[in-house]
């Protein structure tokens, strides 16, 4: 029971930590969006440098971060962390594509050959100027929302969960051992008689 009791009172965290995976994936892209520079050697349009990959994936963290420290925060509130975890996911969730959607035009801007450094016209070309940055945010958008899925399902159990306790049918029933055989030898009453 004490297992038991422990695993509700870091339910909270457990969920944000859940829903912090995905939104890394769709924070990774929101910050590529955002930071994403070419690097420029002369006249020529390169790959980011080294440096700027490490603050993209170090600018992805904030939005786990965010989650796990309402998570770990919510920790006091035991069972009813569950929901400060989940409505802090769903936040996020409806923040995250807006916000990275502003950031579409000033990527294309940034690259303006497109992502392969190629012109349009050319045979070679593998993806056009802005075609990037629109599958980042389709993506984006459909993490987040089944992100949401999962935030929202997560209430739902709880919820359904309080409800049970809440009406006295929180413990299992457990059958008792079976008997325990002795050796002896045993007979039924009718046998005897």
């Amino acid at each position: 029971m004490k297992a038991r009791a422990r695993f509700k009172s870091k339910a909270s965290l457990a969920l944000a930590g859940l829903l912090a995976v995905p939104l890394y994936f769709a924070s990774l892209l929101a910050a590529s969006l955002a930071l994403d520079r070419p690097r420029i050697v002369g006249v020529h349009e390169g790959p980011p440098s080294g440096g700027r990959e490490a603050t993209i994936w170090a600018a992805a963290l904030i939005t786990p971060a965010i989650l796990l420290a309402v998570g770990g925060a919510a920790l006091p509130l035991r069972r009813y962390g569950l929901y400060a975890s989940a409505v802090a996911g769903i936040v996020l969730c409806l923040v995250l594509p807006p916000v990275s959607h502003g950031w579409i035009a000033r990527h294309e801007s940034r690259f303006p050959l497109g992502m392969d450094f190629v012109k349009d016209s050319d045979p070679s070309n593998l993806s056009s100027r802005g075609e990037w940055e629109h599958a980042a945010q389709d993506t984006i958008a459909s993490i987040t929302h089944w992100t949401l899925v999962l935030a929202f399902g997560a209430i739902l159990v709880g919820v359904l969960l309080e409800w049970r306790r809440r009406r006295g049918e929180d413990a299992i029933l457990i059958l008792p051992p079976p008997a325990a055989v002795t050796g002896e030898a045993e007979t039924s009453p009718a046998v005897e008689s």
